[in-house]
């Protein structure tokens, strides 16, 4: 191990270059890195730790990182614990990184995470007259409107998260057949979280709306949803912010009851799916998550689920 003669903040892009290259993370876990290393990068500036080294990182520098985000305020709350981990994981990696490289730092291990509570691990989803309510929101006889309804039908059909769903291009799909309705399902190949591949699955359902914003689109454009109003790119892909924000304006429509996202729809999915009788590894392959523990957090619907099975057979009666 040796002390490095950069700082901190300099070694951050090193680090997200080594993300992106040695490990082969996606782009936007690369960027989801960046996002929570740049409070990191804020917070040594404000505390006037610009210049501090690798090896000069301390645990009482951790205690007040912690400290400040148990403390940081997003709009008018405090940000939860679960989110407060995501900004610890990213310090958590560099310091890996630093391990990696042979740079002398503290051990990524002194880093602990906040104890999640039950409340703390309880997730929002949706039930399925929410989604249908929710679904109904958007004004379909708009190009938008039938693209925002393509747009909340698939991510309900398919479970993807909102990254994979703005990076599907239209040569993905079949659509002659599309547009002539002999496409009754679709099973695709995606590339998920960490670089890995599953397949997803579209309704019928789904693929109709799908068809019928497909048919408003006269253009060349690659991306599978563009964004009318503005120029985003050369592509005019609609970005993963642009559907957060118009499922957030359909959900207070629909005046539903919880703070709606697209990662909503991914839990409403799961919850749909065991609460119809699948079964957790299913849903573990579905969801794309490597790890059965990640699956767990539905226990609202596998408790229930177990009570049940309990009931029915182990009464403590003789049949």
């Amino acid at each position: 191990m040796q002390k490095s003669n950069k700082t901190i903040i300099s070694l951050i892009s090193d680090f997200l270059e080594y993300c992106e290259v040695e490990k082969g993370l996606s782009p936007v876990s690369t960027r989801n890195y960046h996002n929570f290393l740049k409070v990191f990068i804020k917070w040594l500036k404000n505390n006037d730790l610009s210049d501090l080294m690798p090896h000069e990182f301390s645990t009482d520098h951790i205690w007040n990182y912690r400290l400040y985000l148990s403390r940081k305020h997003d709009k008018d709350d405090y940000i939860k614990k679960t989110t407060q981990s995501y900004y610890l994981i990213a310090v958590r990696n560099l310091l890996n990184y630093f391990a990696e490289k042979d740079i002398t730092s503290l051990p990524a291990e002194k880093i602990k995470l906040p104890k999640l509570t039950d409340k703390d691990k309880k997730i929002k989803f949706l039930k399925f007259e929410q989604v249908e309510k929710l679904f109904n929101m958007p004004d379909v006889s708009k190009p938008d409107g039938l693209r925002d309804r393509a747009i909340l039908e698939i991510l309900f059909s398919t479970g993807m998260r909102v990254s994979e769903l703005t990076s599907l291009n239209i040569n993905l799909f079949d659509r002659v057949n599309l547009l002539n309705s002999k496409s009754n399902d679709l099973e695709l190949s995606i590339n998920g979280k960490g670089g890995s591949t599953r397949t997803v699955y579209f309704s019928n359902r789904s693929l109709k709306w799908l068809a019928k914003y497909l048919k408003t689109r006269n253009d060349l454009l690659p991306p599978l949803f563009i964004n009318y109003q503005r120029n985003q790119n050369d592509e005019h892909r609609l970005s993963p912010r642009s559907i957060e924000t118009l499922v957030k304006k359909y959900s207070v429509m629909a005046a539903l009851p919880v703070d709606t996202t697209p990662h909503t729809l991914r839990h409403s999915y799961a919850t749909d799916l065991l609460d119809r009788g699948a079964d957790l590894r299913s849903v573990q392959e579905l969801l794309g998550h490597k790890n059965i523990v990640t699956t767990q957090i539905y226990t609202h619907v596998t408790n229930k689920k177990l009570r049940e099975i309990h009931r029915q057979f182990h009464s403590g009666e003789k049949k």
